[in-house]
């Protein structure tokens, strides 16, 4: 049965992946990126592509109206954009902190809210968070803006979970290892991540389609390597 899904960062990465692979399998998919050229490069005929960056308020208001005027339902949010920063602290200012915020955080809450009152019992918003982001994890300089908001999502995810728990929508977040993207390069140059992006996105994927049957309020370590 055909599903609706939303999901961010779809431009490249594991976003990029994960659009085609649920194109290939027959569902309807709203991509959401700063850049929608690779998508609508694509030219699948069930993939709706606009340019959407997640700290323009006003952008929000365009996934709102095609949401209530195309589909009335979404089955399946996938808040997968991110903002990476790889800064020492001391040169982290409060605007670095906003930025990635912005996006890894602010984002996300605001995309879950809107979209929410067209999910129904059944339905699954699965956030995408790190590793560097679980309690007790190894830890990496350079990252107290990112880990640190990936961090919040984490929480975010659990208190979602409690306060919509009567509804029957399930809320799950992933906490990706190093999987090898454009974005993990331009961070960390010369790093060899384990995971292939395609790899990750078909986990994600599966993970959104029948997750919510086993888990809400959970987050779920996706990693290879230990750390």
């Amino acid at each position: 049965m055909s599903k609706n899904i939303v999901i961010t960062g779809t431009s490249r990465g594991i976003g990029f992946e994960m659009v085609q692979l649920f194109a290939k399998n027959g569902h309807k998919v709203l991509a959401l990126s700063r850049n929608e050229v690779p998508v609508k490069k694509l030219k699948l005929k069930n993939v709706t592509v606009f340019p959407f960056d997640l700290g323009d308020l006003e952008a929000y208001a365009k996934v709102v109206d095609f949401i209530s005027t195309e589909w009335q339902n979404v089955d399946i949010l996938i808040n997968n954009a991110g903002a990476l920063l790889n800064k020492p602290f001391t040169h982290t200012s409060m605007n670095d902190f906003e930025e990635v915020y912005r996006t890894n955080v602010f984002g996300v809450a605001e995309l879950t809210r809107l979209v929410l009152p067209f999910m129904y019992r059944g339905s699954h918003v699965v956030t995408i968070s790190s590793m560097g982001g679980v309690q007790g994890s190894v830890k990496f300089p350079g990252l107290a803006a990112y880990s640190s908001s990936k961090a919040a999502v984490i929480t975010l995810t659990e208190l979602l979970a409690e306060e919509y728990k009567e509804t029957g929508i399930s809320f799950n977040v992933l906490a990706l290892g190093a999987v090898q993207t454009e974005m993990l390069a331009e961070a960390f140059p010369g790093y060899d991540a384990p995971t292939t992006a395609t790899n990750m996105a078909r986990y994600i994927v599966d993970f959104a389609m029948n997750g919510n049957e086993f888990y809400n309020g959970k987050l779920l370590q996706v990693s290879n390597s230990t750390p």
